[in-house]
């Protein structure tokens, strides 16, 4: 496993278990000291957090799913928690930082490591508004063994752990049983009962796990409304026809052209309409609205 050194760390802070965040202090097992970086002051911890956790090889739903709840979340004002990993995590964490919000990152290495390396950039992101922490001191080398542990962190901090895709064997699963052992809220958003990506996720649901349906279903444990995007009112009759079809699920270029009768011209003309206004976004081929509107 290869990861990236950060230097210099002397911007890293170290707090000791009877300094953590209460929430963190409730677990079984708390960490016997936390240390941090970034610009973020330690209260962060403490202020009402979602950790949102899922596959790495996740598909592109998964990806936008959790890059729109971590948006979504963090302009209600949430903290959002997650683990810097390939996937739902990194999207997770984009999507917090699109909103300009604050974002926890929880390492299974050294604090002084970036793992995996191919995220050095996110993490800097991260630590110009939020902070990166690991219970590990500096030149812990990243292991297997390390990041089950470090999952009982990232429930720890949070009231609250969504579970984006998760295969049957999961990571984003062994964080989802550290948070309901703390008792605390687990929700997972259902999936294809065909597809190996929700096998995980939906066994959570037959369990008694939360069906995550928007970001509402979140929010609502907080007392705090979601912050819908007003529907521009300048968008083309394109544009427009698109959005609407779009509204109704997912579709591919060839489904809107036969749903809204537009010719190719027009449509892609509408479509990147809309995506520079940011409603919408494509992935593989297939578009999707990426935040409720308001009409």
């Amino acid at each position: 496993m290869s990861a990236a050194v950060i230097e210099p760390i002397r911007a890293v802070r170290r707090l000791w278990r009877r300094e953590l965040p209460e929430l963190l202090r409730q677990i079984h097992d708390p960490p016997q000291a936390l240390f941090l970086r970034g610009a973020a002051g330690v209260e962060v911890l403490a202020q009402p957090a979602v950790a949102i956790v899922g596959a790495r090889a996740c598909s592109p739903y998964g990806a936008q799913v959790a890059r729109m709840l971590g948006r979504e979340l963090a302009s209600a004002g949430l903290v959002v928690v997650s683990g810097l990993a390939r996937g739902v995590d990194g999207e997770a964490h984009r999507g917090v930082l699109d909103a300009g919000g604050v974002t926890v990152a929880v390492l299974g290495c050294g604090i002084d490591r970036d793992y995996p390396a191919a995220h050095a950039a996110l993490a800097q992101r991260i630590c110009e508004r939020g902070l990166v922490v690991s219970e590990y001191e500096p030149g812990v080398e990243p292991a297997p063994w390390r990041f089950p542990a470090r999952n009982r962190i990232i429930a720890g901090l949070a009231a609250a752990t969504v579970i984006v895709e998760a295969r049957e064997r999961s990571g984003a699963l062994i964080t989802a049983d550290f948070a309901l052992e703390d008792g605390r809220e687990v929700f997972a958003v259902p999936g294809e009962i065909t597809g190996t990506l929700s096998t995980g996720t939906n066994r959570l649901l037959r369990q008694g796990a939360t069906p995550l349906t928007s970001t509402e279903d979140v929010l609502e444990l907080f007392g705090l409304a979601a912050s819908q995007r007003p529907r521009p009112s300048t968008l083309g009759v394109d544009a427009t026809a698109a959005l609407a079809r779009l509204a109704d699920g997912a579709a591919s270029a060839d489904e809107l052209a036969r749903a809204t009768g537009l010719e190719p011209g027009p449509l892609a003309a509408g479509l990147a309409e809309l995506e520079l206004a940011g409603l919408v976004a494509e992935a593989e081929g297939c578009y999707r609205v990426v935040m409720p509107l308001r009409h």
